[in-house]
């Protein structure tokens, strides 16, 4: 019987640039439409690290040309980001879908992602976003523009912005409507627009990037999936990676799964946040799972053959 399935598609699905996004959708596209051939409904979440850098860095040249010009909000970025990877993505699965005779049909949700303003992470902003700047060049445009920089890595200063994690799924549903009406739909791109909620009808965007896999998380949870997965590089979740020693891991348990995070088996900002919303989903309502795996082995992981399963 087919599942109600969320998938968060890696950075290694989109390609870094636009050349290598549209050489990489193509693969991704016929992966997809293979689950929906299996009768599983399906949204797809992805990222857009590379994309929504140069979609700043372009409005940061423009600023350099043009000092009276606005630095463009994040927010805006993200949503920019959307559009486009949405539109190469709808595009090539709904190509995929038609060339099967599945009758099904795909489209793209710019989708806005609730956070806490209350939450910690405002407080210390680390992710580093845009152009590289000069130290003069950075604190200048901090008290211009009353933006966050700090120094990245030896490589040059940066804005930095804050990483809070997602609350709800402002058009959540209309992603339900959608997927109910059998469409393949692809929302909360990039994490998702970060909003706040500034009275009880206004939202209003704000500087942060929603991790994608935290995103696609919580918007499973409010579709009541039966499944998250988690598209990465690897094809299983392996404790002493790069090591001799290291080891691929078929199930998880969360307390398994906390036990390797306590020991720092997964790296931050790469499998770590994977791991956590796996963990997150499966504790989320009994019967859920969690899968990590290869784009191109989706099928197989859904099937038990492959990638790590995390369920309680």
């Amino acid at each position: 019987m087919g599942k109600k399935i969320v998938i968060a598609l890696g950075g290694n699905a989109l390609g870094k640039n636009l050349h290598e996004q549209m050489d990489a959708v193509h693969v991704t596209a016929k992966a997809i439409a293979d689950l929906i051939e299996d009768g599983h409904e399906v949204v797809i979440a992805h990222g857009n690290g590379p994309q929504v850098g140069m979609i700043q860095n372009a409005f940061a040249a423009y600023h350099k040309q043009e000092a009276k010009s606005d630095i463009m909000p994040l927010s805006v970025c993200v949503a920019m980001s959307q559009g486009y990877i949405g539109y190469d993505l709808q595009n090539m699965i709904g190509e995929e879908l038609d060339r099967r005779g599945l009758g099904i049909h795909c489209a793209t949700v710019l989708t806005q992602v609730v956070v806490n303003p209350e939450d910690p992470a405002f407080q210390h902003p680390t992710k580093p976003i845009g152009a590289f700047m000069t130290e003069e060049e950075a604190k200048k445009l901090a008290a211009e523009k009353g933006i966050d920089v700090a120094e990245d890595a030896g490589r040059g200063w940066r804005q930095v912005v804050a990483s809070p994690k997602p609350v709800e799924i402002v058009e959540i549903e209309t992603v339900r409507a959608l997927m109910n009406a059998k469409h393949a739909v692809i929302a909360a791109g990039g994490g998702g627009i970060p909003v706040i909620w500034e009275d009880k009808y206004h939202l209003k965007g704000v500087p942060a990037v929603i991790d994608k896999d935290f995103a696609s998380e919580c918007m499973a949870e409010q579709l009541d999936a039966d499944m998250l997965i988690i598209l990465t590089a690897v094809e299983k979740v392996a404790i002493n990676f790069g090591k001799p020693d290291q080891k691929g891991l078929d199930t998880l348990t969360p307390a398994e799964a906390r036990e390797y995070i306590a020991q720092k088996q997964f790296a931050p900002g790469s499998m770590l946040p994977k791991v956590e919303a796996a963990v997150k989903f499966a504790e989320s309502k009994p019967g859920r799972t969690a899968l990590i795996t290869l784009l191109e082995k989706a099928k197989d992981g859904i099937a038990g053959k492959t990638g790590t399963t995390i369920s309680l």
